[in-house]
């Protein structure tokens, strides 16, 4: 079973001026249909795999291109073009994760860092929502030095559970101590044959309702 039905409100004949055993037979047969569905509804839902007919809000994100930093004092919003899936939590201004319900949503990133320079070099990475950053919320991640001719690299990468009000949005900020250091997307490649590296990829998922 890959959904369930929803059992419409049970339309309940009319009774008659006087007791009729048909007319009870058939009250009791509507009412026997009906809660037959809401108990198949209530089974699979509390069964052990009752998460598959669930539809909660989420989203996910890549960028198939490079992101630089021009300065070492600037923070630069980190941005997708490509929407990998959409159900209530959208894509705004290229970097605006925006969610459509309120709730706490979990937040999950990586980002392919590269490194041209001969040293070592810190980036950081954290979160705003509504243009606010969000509390404790930064990562730093040293990214290895160019070696051997090949550019060095590291994965960041995070979950953050965040509480959102309807139409909110967050977004990724970087910072970087050198400008040799980049989010970089890398093409698919050969012996072996393996996928294209996306420079970020993002997933935003609703975990629960907020409490009061």
């Amino acid at each position: 079973m890959s959904n369930l039905k929803n059992p419409a409100a049970p339309n309940l004949p009319l009774a008659p001026d006087v007791w009729d055993a048909r007319y009870q037979d058939q009250f009791a047969n509507v009412l026997r249909l009906y809660f037959n569905g809401l108990q198949n509804i209530t089974q699979n839902l509390l069964g052990p795999n009752g998460g598959r007919f669930m539809n909660t809000p989420h989203g996910g994100w890549s960028s198939d291109s490079d992101q630089v930093a021009v300065s070492t004092t600037a923070a630069y919003a980190i941005t997708f073009d490509v929407t990998d899936v959409a159900d209530s939590v959208y894509l705004a201004n290229s970097s605006r994760m925006t969610t459509t319900y309120a709730g706490v949503y979990n937040l999950q990133f990586s980002i392919q860092f590269a490194n041209t320079d001969t040293q070592i070099h810190d980036v950081d990475v954290w979160a705003a929502v509504n243009g606010t950053n969000v509390a404790n919320s930064n990562s730093r991640f040293s990214i290895p030095n160019r070696h051997g001719g090949v550019d060095g690299h590291t994965i960041a990468a995070l979950n953050l559970f965040l509480t959102m009000q309807a139409n909110d949005y967050v977004e990724l900020y970087w910072c970087t101590d050198n400008t040799s250091v980049r989010i970089e997307q890398i093409n698919a490649a050969s012996s072996p044959t393996r996928p294209a590296t996306p420079s970020v990829i993002a997933t935003m998922s609703f975990v629960s309702s907020i409490s009061e």
